[in-house]
């Protein structure tokens, strides 16, 4: 069995999606649907840059998307591999998960990038800039994560946000807090613990505005049917009931991500190779967490001619 599978916020870099737009009219259709959709240039700015407004959330999410749908558009019109063919279910990290209903049908392009672009300035708006902040755990696991987080927040909010493989955890809150918990690390037995460079704390309760908004807009663009089961990074167990994952995509954002334990989940249904469209960022966590796991990426027309010609 096989399992799509779809990147999250940075992942994004300036160049992202030039090779194949030079290589191919399919790719090229997929970034003037976007353009088009949002009324921006973004085609451009992935090609071009500059880096700050490409890392922007509102820029980074629907841009990541189209990248990864873009790449799925190639191997499907110019090599012949359909994804419902040739693939036995999906999921994506984060944002990553409007990509994977994307490409299942449940969500048209243009509405795909309308909701994140939305999606991405909601994020940010959600908690004024320079009170919450994430950062990345590396050597621990998901318990003591959640030790640290709990000594850490001292009526604060620190959170679990991203639960990524057996040795990272991300943490989320307010800036205080995450501070606490990166100079706590040694004592809770976890290796090292970074803050990251990013412009709000994604995956906690301080989300909820954002969520608000998110319920607004699902309403308004509900998805349709799932082509195939999408393990949900709320649930980290199958889905295709397109009301249930409308209500898990607003809990998502103050949720946790839980890809190791959906990782593990498609495992253990079976999944045995995990194909990752667009990036080289969840392919190593799947590795992680599955030894045995055969991971590819697909990023190049050559890595897309590649996998092309292995399962011919």
């Amino acid at each position: 069995m096989r399992a799509f599978i779809f990147p999250g916020q940075g992942s994004q870099k300036v160049g992202m999606g030039a090779e194949l737009a030079g290589a191919s009219a399919a790719a090229r259709d997929v970034f003037g649907e976007v353009d088009e959709a949002l009324q921006q240039n973004l085609a451009a700015l992935m090609r071009d840059g500059p880096e700050d407004r490409l890392t922007l959330t509102e820029n980074a999410q629907p841009a990541i998307m189209a990248n990864a749908i873009a790449t799925l558009r190639v191997l499907e019109r110019d090599f012949g591999v359909k994804l419902a063919e040739h693939g036995d279910c999906i999921a994506g990290h984060s944002l990553g998960e409007y990509t994977a209903l994307a490409a299942v049908g449940a969500f048209s392009l243009a509405d795909t990038a309308r909701l994140l672009k939305l999606r991405g300035w909601a994020m940010q708006a959600a908690v004024p800039v320079g009170e919450g902040t994430m950062a990345v755990l590396l050597g621990a696991d998901i318990e003591q994560a959640k030790a640290l987080a709990a000594a850490a927040a001292q009526g604060e909010v620190c959170e679990v946000a991203n639960d990524n493989d057996p040795s990272q955890v991300v943490l989320s809150g307010h800036t205080a807090a995450i501070e606490r918990a990166v100079a706590l690390t040694k004592e809770y037995g976890i290796k090292r613990g970074m803050i990251l460079n990013v412009s709000a704390p994604f995956h906690s309760s301080l989300m909820a505005p954002a969520a608000a908004r998110m319920a607004e807009a699902l309403k308004a663009t509900p998805p349709g049917a799932l082509a195939l089961p999408l393990y949900s990074n709320v649930t980290a167990s199958p889905i295709t009931d397109p009301d249930q994952e409308r209500a898990l995509l607003v809990e998502q954002l103050t949720g946790r991500v839980r890809w190791r334990e959906s990782v593990l989940a498609m495992s253990e249904h079976g999944v045995e190779s995990f194909l990752e469209l667009g990036g080289k960022v969840v392919g190593p966590m799947v590795s992680r967490t599955v030894k045995e796991a055969q991971v590819t990426s697909l990023v190049t027309m050559a890595d897309i001619e590649a996998f092309a010609k292995e399962i011919a």
